[in-house]
């Protein structure tokens, strides 16, 4: 089996971004226009009232403060509050497509790599704009790789377990290096007037090249030491929208083909889980906690970042060094949070360092990524 080398990472930011506080006055002015309309309902207990929101009430919860979208007008319009965001003819590439290639062509150029090196295409995320052909043989195209390319959703967890795969294929030989890319256009599937959940996401594309150590000569190399996996089923995290809701007009348009989840349930259960799956992950690498120079964690609420380093490290982490947020900027951008965290936080560590690359999210599924910088 090959050493394995992340050599180049990359990121494209959408142009747009909304603050909290422009996100609650467009949510409160709906919401106040939704309980006067329905006033008297609402007075009989034939419905429940809009709460309102809040910029403190979301900074507390999650630590967001603002977010990158790929379209603003259409999701602070209380008249629609989706993105808008046009359908393109199937000779245009997708955006998807163009969002991978921009960030595809960062992480190529800190690589040291062309699309001539690259044999593979692993488009990795949560949200796939459609079911076929494949937006990984679509970038493959637009970038002139010649190889394979295929899709992959394991939702938050997509990256790390799209790094998994790479790592197996150029190990046994079958690519010299693999183009890892996480478009996430999460906006698309918000439910912009649910107060517990408006706020959460947010758009970006990321991109890791990997390849062969004894091949890669980037300047920004980092060993995989070692990869851990796991799934396991639950339902307090969905997002039931797909092909079959045209099977069932009774469903269409219902909160649940949006996305929807259990808070306090996920943070209960998930937290844990994933610093259990750390800890035994290093202990089995023969890896002292304390060796860790770096926790690039899933970016989806900072209250679980802290409890989970807490949790491994025995004490608050230093979110400067030790746990870097990028969610108070980006929000939870699903399987590009923590290559987000990655990509902006590791140029400033030594030769010799060690980190751990986590995601996790519905499935639930878990990914780490133990790494050396070289």
């Amino acid at each position: 089996m090959h050493k394995v080398v992340i050599s180049g990472t990359g990121l494209y930011t959408p142009p747009h971004s909304i603050s909290n506080d422009e996100l609650v006055a467009s949510f409160n002015a709906w919401a106040e226009r939704f309980n006067a309309e329905n006033a008297q309902a609402i007075e009989a207990g034939e419905m429940d009232a809009a709460p309102l929101s809040s910029s403190e009430f979301i900074e507390k919860a999650s630590g967001i403060r603002s977010r990158f979208v790929t379209n603003k007008s259409g999701i602070l319009d209380i008249d629609r509050m989706v993105p808008s965001i046009p359908e393109r003819s199937n000779e245009e590439w997708s955006i998807l497509c163009e969002m991978s290639v921009k960030a595809a062509e960062q992480a190529l150029q800190r690589a040291g790599r062309t699309a001539a090196d690259i044999d593979g295409v692993i488009v990795a995320c949560s949200n796939l704009q459609r079911a076929y052909p494949a937006v990984a043989v679509e970038v493959q195209a637009a970038l002139g790789i010649e190889g394979f390319g295929f899709d992959m959703n394991v939702a938050c967890s997509s990256a790390t377990f799209g790094i998994q795969n790479a790592v197996n294929s150029i190990g046994s030989g079958q690519a010299r290096a693999i183009l890892m890319v996480n478009p996430e256009i999460c906006t698309g599937h918000m439910n912009f007037r649910d107060r517990d959940s408006h706020f959460i996401f947010g758009d970006a594309c990321t991109a890791v090249v990997m390849e062969r150590a004894d091949q890669a000569r980037s300047e920004h190399q980092f060993e995989v030491v070692g990869t851990r996996l796991l799934t396991q089923f639950s339902n307090n995290i969905r997002n039931n929208f797909g092909f079959l809701n045209r099977a069932d007009e009774s469903g269409i348009g219902k909160p649940d083909k949006l996305f929807v989840q259990e808070g306090r349930k996920v943070f209960r259960e998930v937290c844990p889980m994933v610093a259990e799956l750390i800890s035994n992950q290093l202990q089995e690498l023969e890896i002292p906690v304390e060796n860790i120079s770096r926790f690039w964690l899933h970016q989806a609420n900072l209250n679980m970042n802290m409890l989970i380093a807490r949790k491994l490290l025995g004490r608050d982490p230093d979110l400067q060094k030790e746990a870097p947020v990028v969610l108070d900027e980006y929000a939870n951008t699903s399987s590009a949070g923590s290559i987000i965290a990655f990509h902006k936080y590791q140029d400033d560590l030594d030769a010799g360092a060690l980190g751990v690359i986590c995601s996790f999210g519905a499935g639930y599924s878990i990914g780490s990524i133990v790494v050396r910088k070289l």
